[in-house]
């Protein structure tokens, strides 16, 4: 019979493994041999990593690389990116390198609100709280000042709060909307301690004033919390040139350019190549969002969301040509930030953002677009040309090899041999019968 595991979280790391293995592995000394090898020989920086999560029992090792030659805002910038995708790197370089002499990335950011929600019910007559709303509005911004004096001082804090009726798509229900300035910090737990004060602070004023309401009307706050979602925080980039500068001769480059727009008017009709359009986006945005130690899960949703804005899930990219000029473009909801949190105890992130020069969290954010405008350019440049595969196999030719247990020797040989050949399992697995170790 299935029991659960009682009080887990008050084990010490070594019995957590202990039990761990024990009950869930054939070999258990063989599994805690493993995790103990992906532990920090440096104690100190080990304890750091363990703090990041609850029942910590070992360090999951992803890459940390370098995409260089990035030109943003005529600013070079070496970008650190975390992936296990091999050729996410290679792609997002080679666009990088592809641009730099063409004038780079040119990147700007429309604005910096991100959005926070009270949700509540009641089930009176609407007008009745709006009009409760409107008299202490003033009353709820005031009860955070305390806590917004800070972000106040920096620029930032709360920017408005409006009431929303929601009735006619759910009975009784309401929302209170709440828009802040964050500055450089992410701001997700300022803005839900806002939420939180507001929200004790709206139901006090609703209680003190209940002798206005009929003694059979309810109210109820239901969560405050903050939204991924932010479509007011949004940054575009784009990247253009000649069209005869695109490299080839000018009946070869007006094709490929027409091609290019093609492409990204497919993805904007047809869903199913959105997806994946915009998930090569992503592949160039989440690697510089975690090595610099921000939230991707957020920046997804948010991005996704913003992809489905109006009505239809789209491309988030688009190419043009006008007057022999190629263009491509891109806007974004990016929602990060480059103080507090993570962003100052991973000394990993800590470099990755000194390499960066220390951005504010505007620069950043043109940093990341940039890297996900470069990503998709990449990406559509393999499609309409060579293909996808050919590129994606050789980066992955390495990780075959290493799973077939290739030697040296036989990957020397093998990367020479698959140079213009078709990849897979099987024919490396059959090349490398034919070759002594």
């Amino acid at each position: 019979m299935n029991k659960p595991i009682q009080s887990f979280s008050k084990l010490s790391a070594n019995e957590k493994i202990k039990l761990i293995t024990q009950q869930y592995f054939e070999d258990p000394q063989k599994a805690q041999a493993l995790l103990s090898s992906y532990l920090l020989s440096n104690k100190s920086l080990q304890e750091i990593h363990s703090q990041f999560s609850e029942n910590n029992l070992s360090n999951f090792v992803l890459p940390f690389s370098i995409a260089p030659n990035f030109l943003i805002n005529q600013k070079t910038y070496c970008l650190p990116m975390v992936t296990e995708e091999s050729s996410v790197v290679a792609a997002a370089s080679h666009a990088a390198k592809f641009w730099f002499n063409r004038g780079g990335f040119t990147a700007n950011v429309q604005n910096m609100i991100k959005k926070g929600q009270i949700h509540f019910t009641y089930n009176g007559n609407p007008n009745t709280i709006k009009k409760l709303f409107r008299q202490h509005k003033s009353a709820l911004i005031h009860s955070t000042h305390e806590i917004t004096h800070n972000m106040r001082m920096r620029g930032g804090g709360i920017q408005s709060v409006e009431l929303i009726d929601n009735t006619k798509t759910l009975p009784n229900y309401f929302q209170l909307d709440i828009a802040f300035i964050t500055g450089d910090a992410m701001g997700a737990n300022f803005i839900n301690t806002c939420l939180e004060t507001m929200a004790s602070t709206w139901e006090s004023i609703y209680f003190q004033n209940s002798s206005l309401f009929p003694k059979d009307q309810k109210f109820e706050i239901i969560m405050s919390i903050l939204s991924n979602y932010n479509p007011e925080c949004t940054v575009s980039v784009h990247a253009s040139c000649p069209i005869e500068n695109l490299g080839l001769n000018l009946k070869d480059s007006e094709r490929y350019a027409q091609k290019f727009v093609l492409a990204c008017q497919i993805a904007v009709i047809n869903k199913f190549r959105a997806v994946t359009h915009n998930k090569g986006i992503l592949n160039g945005i989440d690697a510089v969002v975690i090595a610099t130690g921000n939230d991707f899960r957020a920046i997804e949703a948010s991005i996704h969301s913003y992809a489905s804005k109006d009505g239809s899930y789209k491309s988030l990219s688009n190419a043009s040509i006008n007057r022999g000029i190629f263009h491509f473009e891109m806007t974004v909801p990016i929602s990060i930030g480059t103080v507090g949190g993570v962003t100052t105890l991973h000394p990993m992130v800590r470099w990755g953002n000194e390499l960066l020069g220390w951005p504010s969290a505007e620069e950043l954010m043109k940093i990341i677009a940039a890297s996900g405008l470069a990503q998709n350019f990449a990406a559509i440049n393999s499609l309409i040309t060579t293909g996808i595969q050919k590129g994606h196999m050789k980066m992955h030719l390495n990780n075959i090899l290493n799973q077939l247990g290739a030697t040296t020797h036989q990957k020397q040989k093998a990367t020479n041999y698959f140079q213009n050949k078709k990849i897979s399992v099987k024919d490396v697995e059959t090349y490398l019968t034919t070759i002594d170790a």
